[in-house]
């Protein structure tokens, strides 16, 4: 197996194995260290020896062993040794337990998402317990992906895992309203997370191409634990159809290409048309859902052989659709780039006048970005400039400025 195979199928086994030590052991740090001992393990052994039949069964089994090792070295582990050996026998120390072994598809990385988007933490939080957790990110990983040193990290998941202790949270799925509120802050999670990778808040790079695609393989772990969730097969749809121009969205020099303007035959065909079949899919068997809508319009976008040939018009429609069920500030700029299309950026400038007052909006570069679009389009070019010098200063994302500040300059030619 190649090393980049091997690492892939670890991280992809990491997160099962944790939620099966954390299922019966339930102390967060011991069974993730024990996870990295045997994923180490797994490592060195597996290109000499070749990887085992059932390889999740024999790193739950090597995790297993590292946890009683601790156990069994401090007397308060001792304690929940004994009562486990009373209620599962002392077999259940050395081997995977039944449902832990065999064909694997007792999978607990759903119930890991969950626990990682506990409703006592942050939002910050959440993503890094996230990534770290189920992603299978290192600590020094997790802190590149928000631009602050290991140091910093490492206490910031650490107080993660303590709140979820002292919250007396259990390695279970939550029910009733319960669930449907935490799978909604998983999916938002998730959506974050790949937001940051396809276009990175700031930092020398447009792209965070590690971020977005952790969070597509992770929203694919959700999808497959629950199929028939409309919501989650338009999360997926939403990020495998704008993961699709990723290769397109950056010039030879790592500037921003915008959509209008991309080589559309550089786009990942297979994406879109799986992104495409997913979404209509949901969307003709589930309720309507923010997630499915923002996929669909991504669908108008990628179907157009030329950016002309955008149905600008059902793309109008479907964003005061999603503005009605999922109203947010980020939904307007959206829905007034399309009104511009239909009916002309004046129309659209006083769409984008709402959010002016709009506290959440309050100094965001994105605001000012789409305004000078729309100054642009209406032929307001001294207006349109100072907008964009505006957004330029706004932003923490040098291609971002870059783009911006070169907008400014054409105007003024």
């Amino acid at each position: 197996m190649e090393p980049e195979d091997l690492g892939n199928r670890l991280r992809e086994l990491a997160p099962q194995v944790l939620g099966a030590l954390l299922r019966r052991y339930e102390a967060f740090d011991t069974c993730e260290d024990a996870v990295q001992e045997a994923l180490l393990a797994a490592v060195r052994q597996w290109p000499v020896d070749g990887m085992p039949d059932d390889p999740r069964a024999w790193l739950v089994t090597v995790a297993s062993r590292r946890v009683v090792d601790h156990i069994r070295s401090e007397e308060a582990r001792r304690r929940r040794e004994e009562a486990a050996a009373v209620r599962d026998g002392p077999e259940a120390y050395l081997v995977a337990a039944p449902d832990d072994s065999g064909s694997g598809n007792h999978d607990d990385t759903l119930t890991l998402l969950f626990l990682c988007c506990h409703p006592a933490l942050t939002e910050s939080s959440r993503i890094a317990l996230t990534l770290r957790a189920v992603g299978g990110l290192g600590t020094a990983e997790v802190a590149r992906a928000f631009l602050v040193p290991e140091a910093t990290m490492g206490p910031r998941i650490s107080r993660a895992k303590q709140r979820i202790r002292a919250a007396g949270s259990r390695f279970e799925m939550p029910t009733g309203e319960e669930y449907t509120e935490r799978l909604g802050a998983v999916l938002h999670v998730l959506y974050l997370i790949f937001n940051e990778g396809y276009t990175a808040s700031s930092g020398s790079e447009l792209r965070r191409d590690e971020l977005a695609s952790e969070a597509i393989r992770l929203t694919r772990s959700v999808h497959r634990a629950l199929p028939h969730d409309g919501e989650v097969a338009g999360l997926l749809a939403l990020m495998l159809l704008t993961d699709a121009r990723r290769s397109a969205r950056v010039d030879a020099d790592g500037g921003l290409v915008p959509l209008a303007e991309q080589d559309r035959t550089r786009w990942d065909t297979a994406r879109i048309e799986e992104g495409a079949a997913l979404v209509s899919d949901a969307m003709g068997r589930s309720p309507l859902g923010p997630y499915q809508l923002q996929a669909a319009i991504a669908a108008l976008h990628v179907q157009a052989s030329r950016a002309e040939d955008t149905d600008w018009p059902q793309i109008r429609t479907l964003y005061r659709i999603l503005s009605r069920i999922a109203p947010n500030p980020m939904v307007t700029l959206n829905h007034a780039v399309a009104v511009a299309m239909t009916d002309g950026p004046r129309a659209a400038l006083e769409l984008l006048a709402e959010l002016d007052a709009d506290p959440r909006m309050a100094g965001h570069h994105r605001l000012h970005a789409v305004r000078a679009h729309l100054l642009e389009l209406a032929q307001d070019n001294s207006a349109a400039r100072e907008a964009y010098l505006l957004a330029a200063r706004r932003t923490t994302s040098l291609p971002e400025q870059r783009y911006l500040l070169d907008r400014a300059d054409r105007i003024s030619e």
